[in-house]
Parts: structure tokens; C-alpha cells; sequence
């Protein structure tokens, strides 16, 4: 392995991540049902120490199914929860074509396995939700990444954590139910340390923007994934 440096439309259906991208008017119908008055935000992905287990899955996907009772407040999360679903779906894909790859080994490649691991347990516990809630989890999207170096997709992985744990923290003022809450900033939290574990990897800062994280909004994170949609 070459070492890489030390840096109103219903929310539930099929390919919402796509249409949201290519296509102004659902992006402004998804961003009132969501209730982003103008520039809705969100994301996330980072950490090294989530917990992946099947219990975990279990247990975040029930506490959050239990929190909305109201139609107002589940129509929002659901869109909110299929949303974060689409975005993990895409980190997901990520991780697996990069342990594919064989760019990494040694701790490096058993870390980034773990990363993708922990990915897919936040697909899992956001699709139960979803379903706890009566929606439909969106489809997963065809995913297309550059995979040329060690180096490079290093510094990929850096700026996609970076760019998810932006959009968890930027839709959290939209969701409704507090249990749903929890879960989003449960992951957001793993996302961020994803983030700078990868931030020691490439020699990049691990708190780019300081002593605050600083929200992203929806049309940056569109515009950010449109990119990786095939």
C-alpha cells in the first residue's frame, strides 16, 4: 500500500437524493416539508468508535420509532431520517469499494473497514426507524467514486466525513421528535470522529472549522454528492 500523508411530495420514495440533485423544484418542495425555511441543512458521517453491533442497531431504531406521534412532526423526520438514509447509503458504498480496492492494509485497512462497518450500522438502524415510523426507507442510490490512490481516497474520505457530520449538525434545528434527535447527533458524533481520525491520516486539521462546527446546507451538500450519484 502506498501511505497515504498524515489530512409537497412524500418523503419516502425511491431516489430521492437523485431527483433532489437534478431537480430544482422537488429540492425546494423537499426543503418546505422538511421545514428548512430557504436553505435547509444537512449530513454527517465521522468516528472511529461507533458501537456496530445488531443490538445497537436494534436499540437506536426503536427509541427513535417511538418518538413521533404527531402526523406534522413524522411527515418532517420521516423526510429528514430518508434523507441522512441516502447520504449513509452513499458513504456505505463508499467504504466497500474502497476495501475492494486493496489500496489499504495493516491497521490502516482494518480501520477503514471498521469505518464502513459502522456506516452500514447507520443504514440499518435508519432504514428500522423508518419503517417503525410507517414510511419507506429510499432506495439505495448507484454510487460512482474515484478510487485511484491510497492518498487520494484518504483525503476523499476526509472531506466526505467532514462535509456529512456538516449536514447532520445543520438539519438538527428541523427535527421534530427529540428521540429522533438523539439518534441523528448519536451518529453525527461518530461521523465527526470518523473525520478526525481521517484528519491525523492526511495531516489536515482535525477541527477545520475551530472551536465550533459550522452547519452545511442542503444545496452545498447536493451540490457536494451530485458528483458520486451515477
Amino acid at each position: 500500500m502506498s501511505s497515504p500523508p498524515n489530512e409537497d411530495s412524500a418523503p419516502q420514495q425511491a431516489g430521492i437524493v437523485e431527483r433532489l440533485v437534478r431537480d430544482d423544484v422537488d429540492r425546494k418542495r423537499f426543503l418546505k416539508m422538511a421545514g428548512g425555511a430557504g436553505a435547509a441543512s444537512f449530513g454527517a458521517f465521522v468516528l472511529a468508535a461507533c458501537g456496530s453491533s445488531g443490538k445497537t442497531t436494534s436499540t437506536v431504531a426503536a427509541t427513535a420509532a417511538t418518538a413521533t406521534t404527531s402526523s406534522t412532526a413524522s411527515t418532517g423526520d420521516l423526510a429528514i431520517l430518508n434523507y441522512a438514509l441516502t447520504l449513509e447509503y452513499l458513504e456505505t458504498g463508499f467504504y466497500e469499494k474502497v476495501v475492494a480496492s486493496g489500496l489499504f492494509s495493516g491497521k490502516v485497512g482494518a480501520l477503514i473497514k471498521s469505518f464502513g462497518g459502522e456506516e452500514r450500522t447507520h443504514v440499518e438502524a435508519l432504514k428500522g426507524t423508518v419503517e417503525k415510523l410507517g414510511g419507506t426507507p429510499a432506495a439505495n442510490p448507484n454510487g460512482k467514486f474515484p478510487i485511484t490512490s491510497a492518498t487520494q481516497v484518504a483525503e476523499l474520505a476526509y472531506t466526505v466525513e467532514n462535509l456529512g457530520a456538516a449536514a447532520y449538525l445543520g438539519q438538527a434545528g428541523n427535527i421534530q421528535s427529540p428521540e429522533i434527535l438523539a439518534t441523528a447527533l448519536a451518529i453525527h458524533t461518530v461521523e465527526a470522529r470518523h473525520a478526525a481520525t481521517l484528519g491525523t491520516l492526511v495531516k489536515k486539521s482535525l477541527t477545520p472549522d475551530g472551536a465550533f462546527a459550522k452547519p452545511a446546507d442542503m444545496s452545498t451538500v447536493l451540490a457536494a454528492v451530485k458528483p458520486f450519484l451515477a
